[in-house]
């Protein structure tokens, strides 16, 4: 089981208290891949490609959930309000 923060909010040591987290992790995903037969020189530059391509992930996905928020709201705000439009009140 990976160790969870010491608290939710932010602290001085929190990043480090991660790393120690991730470590035996870390360690054995670079163990499965020298035993496999890779280098581990082969590995340093996979693990940050990977990192670097989840980071590009990232900035993506928040650029599209941006352009949604905006679609959305432009869509609600386009749609007449109930009981607020030019027809509210007026009975056929």
């Amino acid at each position: 089981m990976t160790n969870p923060p010491k608290r939710p909010d932010e602290y001085p040591d929190r990043e480090i208290d991660c790393q120690e987290a991730m470590e035996a992790g870390f360690r054995a995903i670079v163990d499965c891949m020298l035993e496999a037969g890779w280098t581990r020189g082969e590995i340093m530059r996979s693990l940050r490609r990977l990192v670097a391509a989840d980071n590009m992930t990232q900035r993506e996905n928040a650029k599209v959930e941006a352009k949604l928020a905006i679609a959305r709201a432009m869509v609600s705000a386009s749609r007449p309000r109930q009981g607020h439009g030019p027809t509210s009140g007026v009975s056929t």
